[in-house]
């Protein structure tokens, strides 16, 4: 149990900031289902525009530090390895 105050302030600050990664991380992940779906459903175009639109968001979660830079690379490009894939 936090008894300094620092220590007080400090799990204020760690409650609040877990709770905006999380929204965040969320927020990704949605992102990410969609472009799953898309590609299940096969149709290439959804799948694209799901892509492109779950481009920003990933990068954005590395500018924030939710996500590391490899990994979101990395599920890029398996993402649109998979829509080019569909024809």
């Amino acid at each position: 149990m936090a008894n300094t105050p620092q220590s007080k302030k400090r799990a204020r600050q760690n409650e609040k900031r877990f709770a905006t990664n999380k929204a965040r991380r969320s927020r990704i992940r949605t992102y990410l289902r969609k472009v799953e779906e898309a590609i299940a459903s096969g149709n290439k175009d959804d799948a694209a525009a799901a892509l492109r639109n779950a481009q920003p968001e990933l990068m954005r979660g590395v500018t924030k530090g939710v996500m590391h830079k490899n990994t979101a690379a990395r599920k890029m490009s398996r993402l649109s390895a998979r829509v080019k894939a569909l024809a």
